[in-house]
């Protein structure tokens, strides 16, 4: 699983760069220009993350790998051939489905450890994931569409979605690479839970405190520290109450022992 992911990234810049320059074809230099530019920086940045496994990394691919969906729309759009789309197509979402594939994600979040460390991500609060995805999605808009316009000409709609997607760009990123940083973390002295979207401090059981790890059962009255998530629960027991501080969900932090 390493090593496919840049595979499969190389092929996406073979097919999509192949409809892409099909649907440029007859433009103007100034949209080719930014179009290329554009594409290219977005591409040489995911293939150094897919290359060079970190948690940052992960948070890189997971935003730019998909973004090859939209650049294919786009080319399907501006006049790309039915052969090169539906090969184009065929490659942004096999590189996209190994991206988010939980094999990737450990790789890459593990390439970060510290020593003896052994990371193992969390699945993503439903409500949060939501939301990111949905500003994921205006920000690519944006990305593709205002530079383009403002290139093309079209000052009026372009320059406030070049606006827009500038300001995304600066300020989207830190919240999604908030999912990236979400582990259950092994260590010889204990268990930590690092969660910046559900905690405000990392919770750290040390290992004489804990009683046992295991799937919760429905009903058990542990209190979720999940978010909450969808999928398999985990329900760790301690010999005694824990602090934990959760992140605030309005202007004051809660904290309680558990």
């Amino acid at each position: 699983m390493r090593w496919l992911l840049p595979a499969a990234w190389i092929v996406v810049a073979v097919t999509v760069g192949q409809a892409v320059a099909e649907a440029l074809d007859g433009r103007s230099s100034a949209v080719r220009v930014v179009a290329l530019g554009g594409i290219w920086l977005g591409w040489g940045i995911a293939a150094v993350a897919c290359v060079v496994a970190s948690t940052l990394s992960l948070t890189a691919v997971r935003v730019l790998v998909p973004s090859s969906i939209g650049v294919w729309l786009a080319a399907l759009g501006g006049g790309a051939s039915a052969s090169a789309s539906l090969v184009s197509a065929a490659a942004a979402a096999v590189a996209t489905a190994l991206c988010c594939t939980p094999e990737v994600g450990i790789e890459m979040v593990q390439a970060s450890a510290y020593g003896d460390e052994v990371r193992v991500p969390l699945r993503p609060p439903v409500g949060y994931v939501a939301v990111a995805t949905a500003a994921w999605l205006i920000w690519l808009a944006a990305v593709i569409t205002g530079p383009l316009l403002v290139a093309a000409g079209a000052y009026v709609p372009g320059v406030p979605l070049t606006v827009l997607a500038v300001a995304a760009t600066v300020l989207l990123p830190r919240r999604w690479h908030q999912l990236s940083r979400r582990w259950l973390v092994f260590v010889p002295a204990g268990v930590v839970v690092h969660d910046p979207v559900v905690l405000a401090e990392t919770l750290m059981v040390r290992r004489h405190d804990l009683r046992s790890i295991s799937l919760a059962l429905s009903g058990s009255g542990a209190t979720d520290l999940t978010g909450p998530a969808a999928g398999h629960v985990l329900e760790i027991v301690t010999t005694e109450p824990v602090p934990v501080h959760l992140a605030p969900s309005t202007s004051r932090r809660e904290s309680k022992d558990l």
